[in-house]
């Protein structure tokens, strides 16, 4: 497992996520399969990673219990624990730490963030006296190092990184959203502060393990021993500012596939970017439905679905994943599930996008 220098300590460079940890058959976000959610810990720990990420909320606040109890056989300098303050989850900063103390079962926090800063909450981790609590716990030795990660805007990051002297900032970044989202500009407003990166979504929630045949072909081409999630990895290892790349291992294969991908510091060169970039674009227009916006469909459809509208969520439901699906919540007039399937939008539009195939997939995934 490479490493890299962080202040004075060495930071394994594939952390561990426990967002997504495996759980038990049939059983709730919080039921985790602590059997074999333990062995990939034991997998972690006895390949080199020291580096362990949860939050309060995160398994609907059993992630950080679990971690704690399987980090316990180990010495405790052998590992670092992260966790975070949600203001939305639980106001009160002084009860989430005393929590979440209790619950990894240790005097102290490696690696504590503020969570999820958004353009909507930045005013109240700004002034509700959260930092300044958090910064007497560093002086006190119960947090050695203070950050925070982010959903922000690029403009509402900046305001936050100047606000404070971070140790350390986490931000989604891939290189999906390198070319398509803000990701790029998150990135360089770190790097022109000299904040140290943690990389949450490295493989943006699993759904860049796999892209589509076209995509993927290419890169089996350049490269047929390497996984497609490794190309996301080796891309990461170009970016100096990077420190940790998390992941948030489910399973064995994960795991052995990414601590085989991060046994020495290989990244991509300019033409194997260059080649990930395109394979990225494939993807991007492969997924992606084309719809203009015309609403040529619109009045011709007896649902009376808003169908650009409901396009525009099956474009990000391709691409982030069923939970996208909420966004169904904000549209006005019927629902993907309310389509009769007559076609009447699909003859009105110029772009020819099978519209009842769509909504019968949006149905299927909503569970309708």
């Amino acid at each position: 497992m490479v490493t890299k220098q962080f202040q004075n300590i060495t930071l394994s460079r594939l952390g561990m996520g426990n967002m997504r940890l495996p759980i038990l058959p049939g059983g709730k976000d919080g039921d985790i399969d602590y059997e074999k959610a333990g062995q990939i810990i034991d997998y972690a720990m006895e390949n080199g990673i020291n580096y362990f990420d949860s939050a309060y909320v995160y398994h609907s606040g059993q992630s950080e219990r679990f971690v704690g109890q399987a980090l316990r056989r180990y010495p405790r300098d052998s590992y670092y624990i992260t966790t975070k303050y949600n203001v939305r989850a639980n106001p009160d900063y002084r009860e989430t730490f005393a929590q979440q103390l209790e619950r990894y079962g240790v005097d102290h926090i490696d690696f504590y963030l503020i969570h999820a800063l958004g353009d909507n909450n930045i005013d109240d981790y700004l002034h509700n006296g959260c930092i300044p609590f958090f910064q007497q716990m560093k002086r006190e030795g119960k947090i050695s190092y203070f950050g925070f990660s982010s959903h922000a805007s690029p403009e509402v990051l900046a305001r936050f990184a100047d606000a404070e002297k971070w140790d350390f900032a986490q931000i989604q970044l891939n290189y999906f959203d390198w070319n398509y989202g803000t990701a790029k500009q998150e990135y360089e407003i770190l790097a022109e502060r000299n904040i140290p990166v943690m990389v949450m979504e490295s493989v943006r929630g699993g759904r860049l393990a796999k892209l589509t045949d076209e995509a993927e072909s290419l890169l089996r081409q350049a490269h047929p021993d390497w996984s497609i999630p490794s190309w996301a990895f080796r891309w990461l290892k170009r970016l100096p500012m990077v420190q940790v790349a998390l992941s948030g291992m489910s399973n064995l294969e994960q795991i052995q596939d990414n601590v085989a991908t991060f046994a020495d510091d290989r990244a991509l060169t300019d033409e194997e970017e260059a080649l990930l970039f395109r394979a990225c674009a494939l993807f991007h227009d492969q997924v992606r439905v084309p719809c203009t916006g015309c609403r040529y469909c619109c009045d011709t459809c007896p649902a009376g679905i808003n169908i650009p509208e409901v396009l525009k969520v099956y474009n990000s439901f391709k691409l982030e994943g069923a939970w996208a699906l909420n966004g169904l919540k904000n549209v006005e007039g019927g629902m993907p599930w309310d389509c009769v399937g007559c076609g009447a939008c699909t003859q009105q539009c110029p772009q020819n996008i099978g519209v009842p195939q769509l909504m019968e997939e949006m149905a299927k995934a909503a569970g309708k």
